[in-house]
């Protein structure tokens, strides 16, 4: 009987069915526990989840009763049988060993375990190669809704996991990689993101001699973790990665270099385009240049700056050519939009381009610092020996690039321009590559190439006409090719002009008037870009109309959805667009559509807020007409609007800094930042806050410069700068004092319990929570009393008072009633009762809060901690995978925090389940 793979069961040589999903499931169940009892309760809430129906124990009757006439056709009604036997409030499976797979498979581990323990590699290696001949796939193939089942076959899984590593490490031991080479594939298709087991088949099988493909295998699972969970690869695949470059390229010994951190390998290349076609000789000309990196002797980079006019494609082709020879750079890839192109002011400052690049290199804020020379060495120190691929888009001027340049003869910089940039080939030894528009040839590719299947309906003079009207410029191209897809059945006609503007103008008033002010209103989007909900915010018209006239807009490729799904232009469009705008509608109207796009974000994260846990948002005023929030209807809708939007919202907050009137920036930060909080984006959080603090006190708004004060402190603290934190804090106690709002002094002194707290203060942080509770019980304000009592009893539990915190939770327990609120709560009782000793009761406390909707992981992690130290090491690994499955349902994997807690938690179970065996 096969249950390591798809379930399978034979009587004698016949296959039989095992009946319907959930019947299925509960003999995977039955068969992964052969021999042990197992519960009703247990089967229950495997099938069933935390909400069984009322006639859950019948149909598990059912169902054994089924299948035990399966499996024994001559089975006597009401009898037993000899397989699946009733054992007191349950039923054990009873198999021969040798009937079933995972008997066998667990057996043959176990032995092989006990020789290598004793010294026997060989003997241990092949009872590892007979145990994994019995693994066929993923344990169980019956769906249920239940996580606690998912569990258990994940469990079964990650036994397999674990037997083919140690197969693995054997192998390359014994020179015999390539008898595991078939379960370490399968193994790695089954978790494509699990790093042991990618690292295991990368050593394998470099030792095996298939070094192209163990670098093909660790480019892939690289790439998969950074754009799945936003996390570079661990030490051992990072390892498993030089040693299949030690095979390649023999031993090296890396230079010694003292870095202001660690440097992780960034993938920061953004796509390339799927119709690219031509400049056969612009590529030819970029690949001779990078050839003679090879050549040696440079004291820094080689870089190499293509400029040429806007529109002609500049961008396009140097990131083709990056891709080629992006593998080459094994330390990563760099990139960033400098947009020198808006000229001085609007271009991105050699400062905050070093920050983002070292923010890049995954640097933290306490890593950064601030003044820009400190900066520049920081990114001379840890770029210094590294081979990095760097493209810098849209350079302004050598000025605004000299810093950007990395530390290391053996990194590639490629810069675009829409100047030549002398200065820097004469100071830097720069190669200068000029794009001009492409040859008729490749022009007339680039068209037939958009026009797609509609290419074959003009013959080739009418084809080479539009390219000569069009001036042969690569972006007036696509417009046009855009324009002719949507004449159906026309001939192109005459009204092709050579000149761009004149290309954008014919495509502009073929618009209809609601399209073509929307087109206008569209410049006014900061970037990059807006979703289609804030497009129909911004245009005021009813949904069905607005989202009409964007289509008609794409069809006319003046915009376009890229990245989360956020429509805009490319820059010279958003020009053109511009000036349309100015010259057609008046201030008021320009005016009043950037106060409902910002309305638009601002009433949106207001909704999306709310569903990450319980806190206060500002007072602000209705929405006007003509604008929509979107409303994510659960947590992880509102995580993953916040992951979308998070950008977006950060030029929303300095958009309306700029604009000074429509939404107040401080009311739009505040906002964001419970997100950015949870997501550990502390720059963001410290960028956003800034902008507002900024305006408010531009406007002289006193109450908002004290609400923005206690929130950057909170992101100073995060950065460790703690008593910055406690000077901002103290700013914003005197001003929320001297205007009688006791309830904002108490959310104050809650940010400075935070920050003693992180400072190990635990007396003065209690103080702080009882002042907090204090001015929320006089200022009657329900949800600070509840949020400083909590704290409160952090604090004690933290000082030994066990039963004073016990008491002081408890009250906050009978204050928030039910929901969500109390998740946190019961979080905080339960690891006051496991420090007083009292872990059955602490573990109690988590299963009830379990059911928080916000609070889950916390809650998870927690029980799978406290499980751990009881000796219950089934029910940690259960509670450790259901925190998994939360993390796995976060946009991006969930904060690196969070998956500190299971990286932390993982090898401990893991060890403890080894144990146990």
């Amino acid at each position: 009987m096969q249950v390591l793979g798809p379930l399978r069961l034979w009587r004698d040589d016949i296959e039989l069915d095992g009946g319907p999903p959930q019947q299925r499931c509960l003999l995977a169940l039955l068969l992964i526990r052969a021999g042990r009892p197992v519960s009703l309760n247990d089967l229950v809430r495997e099938l069933w989840g935390s909400d069984p129906p009322a006639s859950a124990i019948n149909v598990i009757h059912k169902y054994v009763g089924v299948l035990r006439r399966l499996l024994e056709p001559d089975l006597p009604r009401r009898s037993a049988g000899s397989y699946l036997l009733r054992h007191g409030a349950g039923y054990r499976f009873v198999l021969p060993e040798e009937a079933l797979d995972l008997t066998m498979f667990r057996r043959l581990v176990t032995s092989a375990r006990v020789c290598a323990a004793e010294g026997r590699p060989s003997e241990a290696f092949d009872g590892y190669v007979r145990a994994l001949r019995h693994f066929r796939g993923p344990a169980g193939d019956a769906p249920s809704e239940s996580a606690t089942a998912a569990a258990v076959f994940a469990n079964v899984d990650a036994e397999f996991f674990d037997a083919v590593v140690a197969a693995a490490n054997l192998a390359v031991l014994l020179g015999r990689a390539g008898d595991v080479l078939v379960p370490l594939r399968m193994a790695a298709e089954m978790d494509r993101l699990n790093e042991p087991v990618h690292a295991g088949l990368i050593t394998t099988l470099a030792a095996a001699g298939h070094q192209a493909e163990a670098l093909a295998r660790y480019g892939a699972i690289r790439d998969r973790l950074i754009a799945e969970l936003g996390i570079n690869p661990g030490p051992e695949l990072a390892e498993a990665h030089r040693q299949v470059l030690a095979r390649t390229a023999g031993p090296s010994t890396p230079e010694t270099v003292d870095r202001p951190f660690t440097a992780v390998r960034p993938a920061q290349l953004p796509p390339g385009h799927p119709l690219f076609v031509g400049r056969r000789i612009e590529l030819g000309i970029l690949k001779d240049l990078y050839a003679g990196m090879r050549d040696g002797g440079r004291p820094g980079p080689m870089v190499i700056a293509v400029d040429g006019v806007g529109g002609v494609g500049k961008s396009a082709v140097v990131a083709r050519f990056a891709h080629t020879v992006a593998g080459d750079f094994t330390d990563g890839q760099l990139f960033l939009d400098l947009r020198g192109h808006q000229g001085e002011d609007g271009s991105v400052p050699a400062g905050d381009a070093l920050r983002r690049l070292l923010y890049g290199l995954g640097g933290r804020p306490s890593d950064i610092p601030d003044t820009f020379d400190a900066l520049a060495a920081a990114y001379r120190g840890v770029t210094a020996g590294l081979r990095l691929l760097v493209v810098l888009d849209n350079v302004r001027d050598p000025s605004q690039i000299r810093p950007l340049l990395p530390n290391s003869p053996g990194s590639l910089v490629l810069i675009t321009s829409r100047r030549p940039l002398t200065g820097l080939a004469a100071s830097g030894g720069a190669c200068l590559v000029e794009l001009d528009r492409p040859d008729r040839v490749e022009a007339r590719e680039l068209l037939t190439t958009r026009l797609g299947e509609r290419r074959g309906e003009w013959d080739p003079g009418a084809v080479d006409g539009i390219v000569e009207r069009c001036g042969r410029l690569p972006l007036a191209l696509v417009l046009v090719a855009a324009r002719l897809r949507s004449r159906a059945g026309r001939p192109p006609g005459d009204e092709v002009d050579p000149d761009l503007r004149t290309v954008l103008a014919w495509s502009y008033r073929q618009l209809s008037p609601g399209a073509a002010r929307l087109f206008r209103l569209l410049s006014v989007v900061p970037a990059p870009g807006a979703p289609a909900a804030a497009c129909v915010s911004l245009s005021g018209h009813d949904p069905v109309r607005a989202r009409a006239e964007l289509d008609e807009l794409a069809a006319a490729a003046l915009v376009s959805a890229g990245a989360g799904g956020r429509f805009s232009s490319p820059e010279l469009i958003r020009t053109y667009a511009g000036e349309l705008l100015r010259s057609t509608d008046s201030p008021s109207e320009i005016g009043a559509a950037v106060d409902r796009l910002l309305e638009h974000y601002l009433h949106s994260s207001l909704a999306a807020g709310t569903m990450l846990g319980p806190w206060r948002p500002p007072a602000v005023p209705p929405a006007r007409a003509g604008v929509g929030a979107e409303r994510p209807a659960s947590y992880r809708e509102a995580l993953d609007w916040f992951a979308r939007h998070r950008e977006v919202l950060k030029e929303a907050v300095r958009l309306a800094a700029e604009a000074g009137r429509g939404v107040t920036p401080w009311h739009l930060a505040l906002t964001i930042q419970p997100y950015l909080e949870l997501y550990g984006f502390f720059q963001d959080w410290d960028d956003v806050m800034r902008l507002a603090l900024r305006a408010a006190r531009e406007q002289g708004d006193v109450i908002g410069e004290a609400s923005v004060l206690r929130c950057l402190a909170g992101a100073r603290s995060f950065a460790g700068a703690h008593q910055e934190a406690l000077d901002l804090l103290e700013t914003a106690v005197s001003i929320f004092a001297e205007r009688d709002l006791p309830a904002e002094v108490a959310r104050v002194y809650a940010r400075a319990h935070a920050v003693h707290t992180a400072l190990g203060r635990h007396d003065r942080a209690r103080a702080d929570s009882e002042r907090a509770i204090a001015l929320a019980v006089g200022a009657g304000d329900g949800t600070a009393e509840i949020d400083g009592l909590t704290r409160n009893g952090r604090s004690l539990t933290a000082l030994g008072q066990y039963d004073e915190a016990d008491r002081v939770l408890r009250r906050a327990l009978d204050l928030a009633g039910r929901g969500d609120q109390t998740a946190p709560i019961r979080v905080a009782v339960a690891r006051n009762l496991a420090a007083a000793g009292r872990v059955g009761d602490a573990v109690q406390e988590l299963e009830r809060a379990s059911a928080g909707t916000a609070y889950r992981f916390e809650v998870f992690s927690t029980l799978a901690d406290l499980l751990m130290a009881s000796g219950d090491q089934g029910g940690a690994r259960g509670a450790y995978e259901k925190a998994r499955a939360v993390l796995g349902s976060y946009p991006d994997g969930g904060p690196d925090h969070m998956r500190a807690v299971l990286d932390r938690l993982g090898p401990v179970i893991a060890a403890g389940l080894d144990r146990a065996r």
